[in-house]
């Protein structure tokens, strides 16, 4: 297995007018689930197809360990590049890519025997990795006899049955429904756990990046906004827009201005008016006199007695989840989104909400960047 460095990438397709990525500089250890996260178009695909060798760089390196993949100067002149067939990878798409004519047992092998691997070897991995994905009793069938589960499951294994020191997955569970989706999500997990590869996982699905990676990279516009682990961008947020990306329900964004109390410090907007707490006063008090966002995640507003808390607001929807509710309250014409384990409330009735100890996100309203 081995690890990924990029140092210093550039993407342009157009002699560095406007750049896909921009001065990308990313570590992935070895072994690691990294997830690159962010809208379509923000660069994440092209940031894996060019650790595959699919693509070259306009500038920068690539290693695979201590091994130079990719070279690419200041000129754009590559000086080194190992093409895809020599980097041992393996890639899974969206789209299961099947040979329709062989069976599950040829698709797994077929990699393999071009390789011209022992027979006996080929048996053996074969059987090992139909064993691990439940595919054993689906081996002489052919693609178009299995169900979408089943075909991105022998895609996943064609690919791992390679042993490839990399694996790079591009939106592999586009195309299943939600229950098939969670089913592969933690089948995959569990199979990259237990073998220890490397892997570079592509998606615009928060929930999926959320749910498998130890790594997440949430990319912007050609750029790196924030890297770290999957806690690291929720609770750490360090702008308003990695804020906004992570987390369902979507974060409460409320537009403040920083003013002095007769008790300490308060955020004032038209529709409300909190105290500033005192672990965050400190970095809050440069901005008193200027506008601050306030973010509030809905899972960390927790229901009080009515009229009794820190924020008041009449309800106007309510989204049962079996276990609790997403409650939409207006607050004097602010419309705050709560997320409710338990309980019960209804439309038109009062709600009241005090904000979980510690949970207020607090950005510049001009940079967008974290400020406590």
């Amino acid at each position: 297995m081995a690890s990924i460095s990029i140092k210093n990438m550039n993407i342009s397709y157009n002699k560095g007018k406007s750049y896909v990525l921009k001065d990308m500089n990313l570590e992935i250890k070895d072994g690691e689930f990294c997830v690159f996260l962010g809208p379509s178009g923000c660069g994440k695909s092209t940031a894996m197809y060019s650790v595959a060798g699919l693509l070259h760089p306009t500038q920068g390196e690539i290693y695979f360990g201590d091994t130079l993949m990719t070279a690419v100067n200041e000129k754009g002149k590559d000086k080194v590049f190992i093409p895809p067939q020599e980097r041992n990878i393996a890639m899974v798409f969206q789209e299961y890519a099947l040979y329709p004519n062989m069976t599950v047992r040829k698709n797994l092998s077929f990699a393999l025997e071009t390789k011209k691997a022992p027979k006996a070897e080929i048996e053996k991995r074969v059987t090992a990795m139909s064993k691990m994905l439940g595919l054993d009793e689906l081996l002489d069938r052919k693609p178009a006899q299995l169900s979408g589960g089943q075909r991105q499951r022998v895609a996943l294994g064609r690919a791992l049955v390679r042993d490839p020191q990399v694996f790079l997955l591009d939106e592999p569970l586009g195309n299943l429904d939600a229950k098939l989706r969670d089913q592969v999500r933690y089948e995959l997990k569990k199979i990259q756990t237990q073998l220890g590869i490397t892997t570079v996982y592509v998606t615009h699905d928060q929930t999926e990046a959320m749910t498998m990676a130890d790594h997440i990279v949430l990319l912007n516009g050609g750029n790196i906004m924030q890297e770290g682990t999957p806690d690291d961008l929720y609770n750490r947020p360090n702008c308003m827009f990695v804020a906004s990306f992570v987390g369902t329900p979507q974060i409460n964004m409320i537009n403040c201005k920083v003013e002095k109390g007769p008790n300490g410090l308060l955020f004032v907007s038209p529709e409300m008016i909190l105290d500033v707490p005192s672990d965050i006063e400190e970095s809050v008090n440069n901005y008193v006199g200027r506008e601050v966002v306030l973010g509030l995640r809905p899972s960390e507003l927790l229901m009080v007695p009515d009229g009794k808390g820190q924020i008041n607001g009449d309800v106007e929807s309510v989204e049962p989840l079996g276990d609790g509710f997403i409650v939409y309250f207006n607050v004097n014409g602010k419309m705050i989104v709560s997320k409710i384990a338990g309980g019960n409330t209804k439309i038109g009735n009062k709600l009241s909400v005090n904000i979980e100890p510690g949970k207020m996100h607090v950005f510049d309203a001009q940079t967008e960047k974290r400020i406590n």
